[in-house]
């Protein structure tokens, strides 16, 4: 753990950095805008919803892999409508909450990064190359985890692609401020 010693500050300030970033994409641009549609008869259908508890769910959805291959479902599933389903509890948005995740999962990949880029790179190295490594496992760590959604669950291409966007900028700013606080040769 002597890379934690050596690195609690860029730890810090990086995750510090990719929260100000994250505020000021989502606040201040209008990148994600269209990342949701907005419900067709929204009072209806959440009337019709708000009976239903908190929770993911799939439509239709099989009770095992054998059903799938059922025509009665594959029927189900050519007739429609089919998707996924995200149910949050009713009540304040917890926004406080949220930013609070958001910063502690930002505290948990810095401290990735920092191991790795404690592995690659010595005390002393270049700016650059602690820029190059430091960025690199950000991106990876913030970049990628939204393609899933696109792949396994419908999600937009275009709102994965946004949220692609911003792991990079989010790696970037990790890797600066390792390249920043890299602690000298010894």
């Amino acid at each position: 753990m002597e890379f934690l010693v050596a690195l609690w500050l860029p730890i810090l300030l990086s995750a510090v950095a990719v929260f100000v970033v994250s505020s000021v994409i989502h606040m201040a641009t209008p990148m994600h805008k269209s990342d949701q549609s907005k419900l067709p008869d929204e009072e209806r259908i959440g009337a019709a919803l708000s009976k239903v508890p908190a929770g993911d769910y799939m439509f239709p959805r099989p009770s095992s892999m054998k059903e799938c291959g059922s025509p009665e479902w594959i029927e189900k599933y050519k007739k429609g409508p089919v998707g996924f389903l995200t149910i949050l509890p009713s009540g304040d948005p917890g926004m406080g909450k949220a930013l609070l995740q958001w910063f502690l999962m930002s505290l948990a990949i810095s401290f990735f990064v920092a191991y790795i880029t404690w592995l690659g790179r010595a005390p002393g190295a270049s700016v650059s190359s602690v820029f190059q490594m430091a960025g690199a496992a950000g991106v990876l760590g913030y970049g990628f985890g939204s393609t899933s959604n696109s792949i396994w669950r419908g999600i937009a291409w275009s709102t994965t692609v946004r949220f692609t966007v911003d792991g990079i900028l989010y790696g970037l700013a990790t890797g600066a401020a390792f390249a920043y606080l890299w602690p000298a040769a010894i």
